[in-house]
C-alpha cells in the first residue's frame, strides 16, 4: 500500500468495445486487495448532463457538435468538482472509465478541433496514468454486436475509425497503450504493470 498525502488519477480510454469497464473493475478489485482506497467512477456521469449525453446515443442529431461538447464539458466540471478533486484530496486512487481524451477523440471525429477541445478541459486534473486500450475498429464493432447490442450513434464503424485514428495521435508520456484484442488476463497484467511503474515512481 502506498503512503501518499494526495491521491492518484487513472483514466481508462479507448474506442467502444475494448473492454474498458471490465478491465477497470478487475484493477479496482486488485487494488483493493492491495489495501488501496479506491474510487471507481465513469463519464458520462449519472448527473443531469450525463443523462442528457446518453440520450444522444439514440438521437445524436438532436444537438450540434458544439452543443454536444458543451454537455460533456459541463458534465466533467460537475464530476471534477463533486467527485474527482475531493477523492484525490483524500488520498484515494480514482479510476475513471473515460475522461477528456475521449471527449477530444470523439468530438474531433465529429468535426471539432482536437486541440481546442483539450484546451476547454484545462480545468480538469491531469491523469497520473492513462490506460489506452487499442483495437481494430472492425473488431470493436464485432464485440459490441456479439453482446446483442445495437451500435449506437457513437459506435458506427466509420466514426470508430476516425476516433481510433485520433486516439493514436495522442502522445503524452503518461499514456500507456495496450492491445485490447489480447486475452483479458494478459491485458489486465499489463495494466497492473503500468500501475506498478506509476506507484513506484510516486514512492
Amino acid at each position: 500500500m502506498r503512503n501518499l498525502r494526495t491521491g492518484l488519477l487513472v483514466a481508462f480510454e479507448g474506442i467502444d468495445g475494448t473492454g474498458k469497464s471490465t478491465q477497470l473493475r478487475l484493477l479496482e478489485d486488485w487494488l483493493r486487495a492491495q489495501g488501496e482506497n479506491v474510487l471507481a467512477t465513469r463519464e458520462p456521469t449519472d448527473g443531469a448532463y450525463g443523462r442528457r449525453i446518453r440520450e444522444l446515443y439514440v438521437n445524436r442529431a438532436s444537438c450540434t457538435p458544439e452543443e454536444e461538447l458543451e454537455l460533456f464539458i459541463q458534465d466533467r466540471k460537475e464530476h471534477v468538482r463533486e467527485v474527482i478533486r475531493p477523492a484525490l484530496a483524500a488520498g484515494r486512487v480514482v479510476l475513471t472509465d473515460r475522461y477528456y481524451y475521449s471527449t477530444a477523440a470523439y468530438q474531433g471525429a465529429n468535426g471539432l478541433d482536437v486541440q481546442a477541445v483539450l484546451d476547454r478541459n484545462r480545468f480538469a486534473p491531469r491523469p497520473d496514468l492513462v490506460i489506452l486500450l487499442t483495437m481494430p475498429p472492425e473488431l470493436s464493432a464485432q464485440r459490441i454486436s456479439s453482446r446483442g447490442e445495437q451500435l449506437n450513434a457513437f459506435e458506427q464503424l466509420d466514426a470508430l475509425r476516425r476516433v481510433s485514428a485520433l486516439f493514436a495521435s495522442f502522445a503524452d508520456p503518461w499514456l500507456y497503450r495496450i492491445d485490447a484484442s489480447q486475452p483479458a488476463a494478459s491485458v489486465q497484467e499489463q495494466i497492473r504493470n503500468a500501475w506498478r511503474g506509476l506507484s513506484c515512481s510516486e514512492d
